[in-house]
This record gives structure tokens, sequence and C-alpha cells, in this order.
């Protein structure tokens, strides 16, 4: 009988972490997709002008993704209150998190533009590539602030097992976005915007169409005043405090991922344009693919999160491992696909035989660390939502921060982009065997 209960329990938790695993995991890869239309469309244009897209991405792209984690507490703590019972609290936390996605957004996006620039033209990078990428920097700045009121809408839906309205705004987004390029790149409007440049404005107007979209869709729910959402809340200090701490916690081990694959791009660009341009395709399939393990894994934390709050030990243990299992099932596939198909996906991007001849290899060999990634993206999730902050940032710093970058800076110099890609395979291994382990560890402490 007991057999029997387990097994239905294994079943159950499976059948609702894929239910809500398959929205946020389509809406995860939408956001990639902005980034891939806009690299093709942009490839296509011309190849240097993807180099400026990419090196305009890198910086833009650490600010943001280490803002979005900070927003990751909305989705934490709306699953938290919920296993808890606390239905009418829901809404004090997305009040709070689009609070503070204006106040992140708004500071990050001067943050961009006054340092971006520069830093950019003092990198090293070959001569021209900082001051055209410049600008375009200065317009992925200015979107900062209602992508992140989007971010914290959809942590909120998703947080209440109900992901699919997120999903559909992305993709509608996406739409926009690729009209905006068909439109603005080959500059049929006569606006004479450079590709990059045009490009760029395509992303901020489908991120506007995203956050506007999104917030009317939960004002109009017959539930927003059963939430509290037109209500000033109560304040809760306890809640006020753990929401920033875990946004603190996930916004910190973005920065450093995402700055160390930022490293990546700079060393890169010392290369020369044709290895900027190339490694700029590999880390953004990566990227792509990255964003099914980052779906599951916010999936995960919610499954997590709310049997935490409920105080079910075996609840957090069965979907945090769940979650591992079948992002481990899916990367390999994932890995194998793209093993068999490397140059045509390149192709897709690019015509350019420099750039195909660094790139194909390179893609090929980046699927060896597939697996390892997502699996310690899920890790992580499903750490935080189980009330450890602190260790996977820790774990983090060690495997992209401390032993990534400076890998990856001394065999670029050495092998070119393929040294690159082994660095991430390196970190990456060690990153996913920690933070699984440190997960199996902390749900087996949690009080029955």
């Amino acid at each position: 009988m007991t057999n029997a209960l387990f097994s239905f329990k294994i079943r159950e938790t499976l059948s609702e972490l894929l239910k809500l695993a398959w929205p946020v995991v389509l809406a995860r890869l939408g956001i990639m997709t902005m980034g891939l239309t806009d690299a093709i469309v942009v490839g296509h244009y011309a190849s240097r002008e993807l180099a400026y897209h990419s090196l305009a991405w890198a910086p833009s792209s650490v600010v943001l993704t280490t803002a979005v984690g900070l927003m990751m507490g909305v989705q934490v703590m709306t699953a938290r209150l919920l296993g808890e019972g606390r239905k009418a609290e829901v809404g004090a936390v997305l009040r709070r998190g689009t609070v503070y996605a204006l106040q992140i957004g708004v500071v990050s996006m001067i943050a961009l533009i006054l340092l971006g620039p520069l830093g950019l033209k003092h990198m090293g990078l070959e001569d021209g590539l900082g001051e055209g990428a410049s600008p375009v920097l200065i317009i992925f700045a200015l979107s900062m602030p209602a992508y992140l009121i989007s971010v914290a809408a959809q942590f909120f839906l998703e947080g209440l097992h109900r992901p699919k309205a997120g999903m559909v705004a992305m993709w509608v987004a996406n739409a926009v976005n690729l009209a905006l390029n068909l439109l603005l790149v080959p500059d049929i409007l006569g606006l004479g915007l450079d590709g990059a440049i045009a490009s760029a404005w395509a992303t901020f107007g489908a991120r506007m169409a995203l956050a506007v979209f999104l917030v009317i869709f939960i004002l109009r729910l017959p539930e927003a005043r059963e939430w509290g959402l037109f209500n000033k809340p109560k304040r809760d200090k306890v809640v006020e405090r753990e929401q920033i701490k875990v946004g603190v916690g996930a916004g910190s081990s973005n920065f450093i991922e995402v700055g160390a694959f930022a490293a990546m791009t700079v060393f890169a660009g010392q290369l020369g344009a044709a290895e900027t341009a190339s490694w700029a395709v590999v880390i953004n399939v990566s990227a792509i693919v990255f964003m099914v393990p980052m779906g599951l894994g916010s999936a995960t934390a919610v499954l997590v999160g709310r049997s935490y709050g409920s105080g079910d030990r075996a609840g957090v243990m069965r979907g945090g491992l769940a979650g591992i299992g079948v992002v481990t099932v899916l990367a390999f596939i994932i890995a194998i696909g793209l093993w068999l198909t490397a140059p045509l996906v390149v192709g897709a991007y690019t015509t350019d035989p420099a750039i195909l001849a660094i790139a194909a290899p390179a893609l090929v060999l980046a699927t060896l660390f597939f697996v390892a990634d997502a699996q310690q993206v899920v890790a992580a999730q499903a750490n935080r939502a189980a009330g450890d902050v602190v260790w996977p940032t820790l774990m983090h710093l060690l495997s992209y921060g401390v032993i990534m970058i400076p890998l990856g800076w001394w065999l670029a110099h050495r092998i070119g982009v393929d040294g690159l890609v082994w660095s991430v395979i390196v970190a990456s291994l060690i990153s996913g065997a920690l933070l699984t382990g440190r997960f199996v560890r902390i749900a087996r402490r949690l009080p029955a």
C-alpha cells in the first residue's frame, strides 16, 4: 500500500510539473526567440552588424538577467502563500514586485546609458566594434523598466499556476518583434537606421507591448479583487524580507553566471570580428536551449515553494527531483539533435564562410555542456524555493566566476572560440554536481 501510494504521488508530481512547465518553457523560449529573430535578421544584413548587436547585448544581458533574478521573489512567494492558504495576500506580492521592477528598471537603464558605452570603448575590442555597439546598447537600456514589469507579471501568474497567459503574451510580443524587424532592418520605411540599431528598436517595441498586455490582463481577471490587487496591503515584514531575500539570491546568481558569459563575449571580441560573430551564434543557440531548463526550473520552484509553504518535506523532495530528472532527459535529447544538425543551424544565422568555419564545430562542442547546465539551473531554483538562498549563489560564484572566467581567457587565446566552449563545459559540470547534491541535502534536513 505504501509503495502504491508513493508511485501515485510520483506520477501526480510529474503530471503537475509537466502541466505547469510546458507553457513556462514556451514562454522562456519566446524570450530567446526575440534574440534569435534579431540575430538572424541582422546577421543576413551584415556580419559586422551582428557583432555590434552581440557586443551591445552582452552588458545589457548582464543587467537584465540580474534584474530578472531580483524579481524571482514574486514567483516563489506567490507559490508559498498559496501553499500556506493565504490567497488574499498574493496581490501584495505583485504590488511590491511592480514597485521593485520600476525602481530596478530605472536604475538599470540609467547605469547602462551612462556606463555601457564607456565600458565598450575601453575593453580592448577590435577597432570600431565598441563605437558601433554603443547606440544599440542605449536602445536596449531604454526598454528595461517596461520589460521588468512584464517579468513581475509573468512570475505572478506562474506562481498562481496560470502560466498560459504569460506564454501567449510572449508570443504576441514575438510577432510584434518580427514585424518591426522586417520593417526596420531592411529600412523599408526609409528611416535610415543601421541594422543593429533598427533591430534594437524592434526589441524595444516588443517589450513595451508585452508589459501592456500582461498588466491589463491581470487587472481584468475576476479574482483580482480577491487577491487584494486593488487594496493597499498591510505591512508584512516577514514576507517582504523573504521576497527580497529570494530575489537577491537569484539575482546574484544570475549576475555571476551571465556576467561570466559576457566576459566570454569580450574575450571573443579580443580575437576579432569573425570570432565575435561566431561566438554570438554559439551562445545564442545555447541560450535558446537554456530556456527549456529555465522554464522547467521555474515550474519546479513553484511546486517546491508550494510544498515548502505547506510544510510537506516529501513534496519538496519529489518536486525538486522530478524537475531535475525531467530536464536531464530533455537536455540530452536536445543535445543529440543539435550535434547532428549544427551546420544547418549555424547556416540559418549567416552565410559568411569565415563564421561558418568557426561556429559550426564550436556548436557541436557546446552540446557537451547542455545536460549539466540544465541540471544546475533547475537544482538552483529548487534550492531557493526550499529556503536555501546563499549556497546556490556561492556555488555559482565558484563555478562561473572563479573557474570559468580565467579558464576561458586562457583557452580562448590559445585555441580560439573552442576554448571558450571548453571553459563552459568545465564550469557547468562542477555547478551541476554541487547544486544537485545541495538540494538533496537541504530537502532531507527539512522538518517532517
